[in-house]
């Protein structure tokens, strides 16, 4: 068989509000977000696992409320004070924190700066009792701000999910694809991620089209 190059081109990942597709498994976190003007102490936390649309929804949240997107990995590098002269602030992967003393201590400041008159919103894989902080002062504080949670997809997520992945890529699947996909992948967004881009690769590498049989060789299924 021929095989072509396989070129690493940017992938568009949009983060639009038409783009979050709402199910009774996100529903709750989203109604959330929305209500950020009510949040105790004005912060809240998401938490679910890798790929379950926390990005999707801090990202939504910053656009409504003009916060500043940043990494709990960044921070202990991060002027803390012009990072949150504008207001609302979103960190992201906040688990990432732990065990990284100026990591910790600068997470602590913004902390008390956002939440004295702005917002606050926090992501992570686990609830902030399990990460392992050693600033205890930050520990109780995010321990006691408000969580929501995000599980895992149910049918109609993930296939809608797999339908705008593929659109990002410019990916046309037969009908058959996507329920195939959903009935034998791991329930993950971060997984349905990883298997498009798996499809778009050996699709261009190998020159054939995204069909049932490409999707079987991936998941190491028979067709």
């Amino acid at each position: 068989m021929t095989r072509q190059l396989a070129f690493d081109l940017p992938v568009a990942e949009t983060f639009r509000r038409e783009d979050f597709f709402v199910s009774p498994t996100n529903a709750p976190a989203l109604a959330a977000v929305e209500a950020w003007r009510t949040w105790p102490g004005g912060k809240m936390l998401i938490v679910g696992p890798r790929g379950s649309g926390k990005t999707h929804l801090a990202h939504l949240w910053a656009q409504e409320t003009g916060a500043t997107l940043v990494r709990a990995t960044s921070l202990a590098e991060a002027d803390i004070p012009s990072l949150t002269a504008g207001g609302p602030v979103a960190v992201e992967d906040a688990e990432a924190v732990a065990g990284n003393r100026e990591g910790e201590a600068a997470f602590f400041h913004l902390h008390n700066i956002v939440t004295q008159g702005a917002a606050l919103l926090v992501t992570a894989a686990t609830p902030p009792r399990d990460w392992g902080l050693r600033l205890p002062d930050l520990a109780s504080r995010l321990q006691a701000a408000p969580l929501t949670r995000l599980d895992a997809p149910d049918d109609a997520l993930l296939s809608a999910v797999l339908v705008k992945l593929f659109a990002d890529r410019q990916i046309a699947v037969p009908p058959n694809v996507i329920p195939y996909m959903v009935q034998r992948m791991e329930r993950s967004l971060n997984t349905a991620r990883k298997l498009v881009a798996a499809l778009d690769a050996v699709s261009l590498a190998q020159g054939r089209p995204v069909t049932r049989q490409l999707a079987a060789d991936i998941l190491g299924r028979d067709g």
